[in-house]
């Protein structure tokens, strides 16, 4: 079972900029990033392949969030610029070994959450 523990999240005025990290016990083939907002529905953001770092982001953040990761550490980043108050939500680390969909779906391994508010 793979253990993912995130940390980062905050309050943060609109235009500011925040952190996540997630550190992993193990690698799978890909780790992503999802956030669910009250009253909606979780959704995917970003993703990352351990082995050649290829990324892929919702459209919504793409230019905005950078995901990145530490090998050494087992561990993923996501930096968040230019926030927006709709970028609020509750945001997870998530880990998949699924080859076929780690660009946005089925990811089978999930962190606690950390909060992320942008005030306006």
């Amino acid at each position: 079972q793979v253990q993912l523990v995130e940390s980062g999240g905050g309050l943060v005025q609109a235009g500011g900029s925040l952190t996540l990290s997630c550190a992993a016990s193990e690698r799978k083939y890909a780790m992503g990033w999802f956030r669910q907002a009250p009253g909606r529905e979780r959704e995917f953001v970003a993703a990352i392949k351990w082995s050649d770092s290829s990324t892929y982001y919702t459209d919504s953040v793409k230019g905005r969030f950078t995901i990145s990761k530490d090998s050494a550490k087992n561990t993923v980043y996501l930096q968040m610029n230019s926030l927006k108050p709709e970028d609020t939500a509750d945001y997870y680390c998530a880990a998949t070994n699924r080859r076929s969909t780690w660009m946005n779906k089925n990811y089978e391994y999930w962190g606690q959450g950390t909060q992320v508010t942008v005030s306006s």
